[in-house]
């Protein structure tokens, strides 16, 4: 089983989409049973005595018009023991690389998103924009691009 897991600021918006998005892509591709995936925060921000705030209601909307639910999902905060637990540690932008470098302490398994694409850039923070169309857009692109590395490396 492969072990995914998505990481962004907040965990309200990009990491949680990308999250969702993953998962239905590879469960219309038939390989649900090949992966476990997840995403997290590298900033208490949306957390609050314990508690994550849940995806942010654009972050939300914009996953639904597409078919897409994240009902029950509320932001965590990534820890040290995830950097065992999971094979893939997948950053949406560059300030995220740098916090998740400096928490899990080691960083063979960490990329960004993007990386994964013709053209590496950040995903697009809707936080600042507001722009859902164009985050969404990203993250399906990375998406694609990161199950397309899987399958060429005959991970899946």
């Amino acid at each position: 089983m492969i072990k995914v897991l998505f990481v962004c600021w907040g965990n309200i918006c990009r990491s949680p989409m990308a999250e969702f998005i993953f998962k239905d892509m590879i469960e219309k591709k038939g390989l649900s049973d090949c992966f476990h995936i997840e995403s997290r925060a590298t900033h208490t921000d949306e957390i609050w005595n314990g508690q994550g705030n849940p995806v942010y209601p654009p972050a939300r909307e914009k996953l639904a018009e597409h078919g897409l639910s994240c009902k029950g999902k509320r932001a965590q905060l990534l820890k040290e023991s995830d950097y065992d637990e999971f094979d893939y540690i997948i950053g949406m932008d560059d300030l995220n690389l740098r916090w998740m470098k400096r928490i899990l302490g080691r960083e063979d398994k960490i990329s960004l998103l993007m990386d994964y694409t013709d053209r590496p850039r950040n995903v697009a923070d809707p936080w600042y924009t507001r722009n859902f169309d164009v985050t969404y857009d990203d993250i399906v692109e990375g998406c694609e691009g990161f199950l397309s590395y899987l399958i060429k490396q005959k991970l899946v």
